[in-house]
């Protein structure tokens, strides 16, 4: 039950069976369940119900969880859930914005695939140790380790989770000013995610779609339709957001839409509606999002 509810981006709802999963699991029997689905349920939850806290809005319980899934999948020495978890980990780095976890974990996942011929996996883990050494400023090899575990994982024939790596590559792409590839990757991860019902990242899909529709333009200058245009994406990206109860996406969403209003000179507007998604929050203050949003309710004050 949890696990299509998180890909449908009802967090809250997943949350609640992950948890009652975790409730339920009994170490001593993690062999067995190993033998009969392949990967440790354990570590499934932890590292699923990590993911949903960050969406949450709760970043500081969601690296507990994550730190205790990979503790877990260690102690197991299984590598196909050890695979899993660090990919979550990695992924829980990269919402995080902490490139060197994100550079180590996915270090780690690409070398045990290698080892143990875990194709899946290591793509991944290339995606993600890609898109952190583009963040380092090895752009050029970063895209190149991107799109080497683009082209790894399409050949597996999966098609869960795509919407979210082409984001990957679209941040990484927009990292490295390849503005048409990061174009191409956004337009296909919406006509991803609107034709399989994954709803995971969507509202961060609209956010970045709107950031580039600015990007080509000074504000200041740009036609109102231009103006018009990524407003509305980052106004649909809240939508999202809200509906999915998503504090952490919502809190991104608020952001653009304030860095604009701020250039509009709309500061008082700005600085009232970030306020109020700012003060939501209770943990994960020493994270990169939320200290960008206490540095610019300061610019608005």
């Amino acid at each position: 039950m949890a696990l299509p509810l998180f890909w449908r981006g009802e967090f809250a709802a997943a949350r609640t069976h992950l948890e009652q999963g975790i409730g339920s699991y009994h170490p001593q029997l993690s062999h067995s369940s190993v033998l009969f689905v392949g990967q440790d349920l354990g570590v499934v939850c932890l590292s699923y119900v990590a993911w949903c806290l960050w969406f949450l809005g709760y970043p500081d319980q969601a690296r507990q969880r994550i730190h205790r899934a990979l503790s877990l999948a260690r102690e197991l020495a299984h590598p196909f859930s050890l695979s899993l978890s660090l990919f979550y980990g990695a992924g829980l780095a990269h919402s995080c914005q902490e490139w060197r976890a994100v550079q180590e974990r996915a270090e780690e996942e690409v070398q045990l695939g290698a080892e143990y011929g875990l194709v899946y996996w290591r793509s991944l883990g290339l995606i993600l140790r890609g898109r952190a050494r583009v963040e380092q400023g090895r752009g050029a090899e970063g895209i190149a380790q991107m799109r080497e575990g683009w082209a790894a994982y399409t050949e597996t024939g999966s098609e869960l989770t795509q919407p979210y790596y082409l984001a990957l590559l679209a941040e990484g792409y927009r990292k490295n000013g390849q503005v048409e590839n990061e174009r191409f990757a956004l337009t296909e991860a919406l006509a991803v995610a609107e034709k399989s019902g994954e709803r995971m990242y969507e509202a961060e899909l609209y956010r970045l779609k709107g950031e580039l529709t600015l990007q080509q333009f000074n504000v200041q200058s740009s036609t109102f339709k231009i103006r018009e245009a990524a407003e509305e994406c980052f106004w649909k990206a809240r939508e999202i957001a809200r509906r999915q109860s998503a504090k952490s996406l919502e809190l991104r969403a608020v952001m653009s839409v304030s860095r604009l209003w701020q250039r509009q000179g709309k500061r008082k507007e700005a600085h009232t509606m970030l306020a109020e998604i700012y003060g939501w929050f209770t943990e994960g203050f020493d994270t990169k999002d939320l200290q960008e949003a206490k540095a610019l309710l300061d610019e608005l004050s």
